[in-house]
């Protein structure tokens, strides 16, 4: 598959995040290298290891949205998770092997979207001929397309409206009524009509739920995998409308129809050659304690030595087969507040060779971020009122006040980045809002004077500020 040029990654992160230019660079560089790689002959290709990054910088700043936004561009198995889930083997929690179990979760359904797509158009050539068998059943000793099932079978389907065309007689006429009601199927003017069928229900087994200290969570679901195999697949009549109809069949045809054998080997080449794991809150396991961690600090750096293997290359035994994590990309990103990058022991900062800082976003920043994504915060409460028929309209001087408003809350209190827009948006429009669903259609204004009108008092108010803003 074709990666994004480095250059088209930072291009569609622009559409999103404001700023971070460096950062953006980064990520676009390791994404494009994975296909890089791919394209070097063997055995050098097996030694190309990834360069994983970690990214540092405070709260609000784009770190989580690069990940959000990466997940959508990788083209290949993405998998988010916070480092502050997992604990120590030996503790209550995750064990940080199941996210390589999970990124192979989300691999196998990947591929195996690609593969529904792919047969989809198969899957609705037999799902219409099924609907045609119900609303045309084939005559007595004959043997129509797809009609392979006697009325006592188990895939047998019951004609429920009883005012169906009557077949003509001989083969001719009746592959003629066969066409023309094919066309009527096609034209949807047996949308209305109900049918009932008889459909798999789904895999139906005991609720297992087993709590455990860590590195025993995946028994679980491989009790529910082997009793999923005990208890058969039962079926269940549905009536339903023949579009719901025709979908739900299509679903089952569709699962019938992959090779779950060659959709797990594929996951499992995509997990090992070009998956990605972001490790977000990376610096919630940076022991602070020197000399060892205790009290609060209890398994962090436990929890830093079970990433060592996973992230320098180990193998993972998953219920689907072994896993390679030697070419997995990991991105790790934290805040580092209350610790450092140093925190981290020596072995896990060395595998974590590129380092990118994010910086704080100013004044400058906020106004873009109000106006210019595509999901920019100004766009999404015009087109919220827009349902109430109000047209809104923010000048350029409110969206600077608002900026303005948001720097200095988050210089007077706490840094928390962009999230503070959130709050000062939502403040200025906390009348408006209430207020919508009964002024009818109009166009409201919002201006800097009435922004100020809005804050000021909780603005000048220290205390109440640091509660509401």
């Amino acid at each position: 598959m074709q990666s994004l040029t480095p250059r088209e990654t930072v291009a569609e992160l622009d559409k999103y995040i404001v700023g971070q230019s460096q950062a953006k660079r980064s990520v676009a560089i390791a994404l494009r290298n994975r296909w890089r790689r791919r394209q070097v002959p063997l055995p050098l290709q097996e030694e190309i290891a990834p360069k994983n990054i970690i990214m540092i910088g405070p709260t609000g700043v784009g770190k989580t949205e690069i990940a959000r936004r990466l997940a959508s561009l990788a083209q290949s198995p993405f998998f988010k998770v916070e480092a502050s889930k997992f604990t120590e083997v030996g503790y209550v929690g995750r064990d940080v092997e199941s996210m390589i179990r999970d990124l192979l979760e989300i691999a196998i359904n990947m591929v195996k979207n690609e593969e529904k797509q792919r047969i989809e158009g198969i899957a609705e050539a037999g799902v219409e001929d099924k609907i045609l068998d119900l609303l045309l059943p084939p005559r007595p000793g004959s043997s129509g397309p797809m009609s392979d099932t006697g009325p006592n079978g188990s895939k047998s389907f019951t004609l429920v409206s009883q005012d169906s065309p009557v077949p003509a007689k001989g083969q001719d006429q009746d592959s003629t009524t066969r066409e023309k009601i094919r066309k009527m199927l096609r034209e949807g003017k047996f949308d209305s009509r109900e049918v009932e069928l008889s459909l798999d229900e789904p895999k139906s087994m005991p609720m297992v739920e087993i709590m455990t200290t860590s590195g025993m969570e995946d028994m679980q679901s491989n009790l529910q995998d082997a009793f999923s195999k005990i208890f058969p697949r039962k079926q269940k009549n549905r009536k339903l409308k023949i579009p719901e109809a025709m979908e739900a069949l299509k679903q089952q045809e569709m699962e019938r129809l992959i090779d779950m054998d060659k959709v797990m080997k594929e996951a499992i080449l995509r997990t090992e050659q070009t998956g990605i794991i972001f490790l977000d809150e990376i610096d919630k396991v940076a022991s602070r304690q020197a000399g060892g961690s205790y009290g609060p600090d209890v398994s962090r750096e436990g929890v830093q030595r079970d990433l060592l293997p996973i992230v320098e290359g180990t193998t993972v035994t998953t219920k689907h087969g072994l896993i390679k994590t030697d070419h997995i990309l990991f991105i790790a990103s934290g805040a580092f507040h209350q610790s450092k990058p140093s925190d981290l022991i020596p072995e896990l900062q060395g595998r974590f060779p590129l380092r990118v800082e994010l910086h704080s976003l100013g004044k400058d920043e906020f106004v873009r971020i109000l106006t210019e994504p595509e999901n920019a915060l100004i766009k999404q409460y015009t087109a919220l009122m827009e349902t109430e028929g109000i047209d809104l309209d923010f000048t350029d001087g409110a969206i600077e006040e608002m900026a303005r408003i948001a720097v200095e809350v988050n210089e007077r209190t706490e840094e928390i980045g962009a999230r503070r827009l959130h709050t000062v948006i939502e403040r200025v429009l906390d009348v408006l809002s209430f207020d919508a669903s009964e002024r009818g259609s109009e166009r409201f204004e919002v201006s800097a004077e009435y922004v100020r009108e809005q804050l000021d008092d909780i603005v000048e108010d220290q205390d109440l500020s640091r509660f509401i803003l």
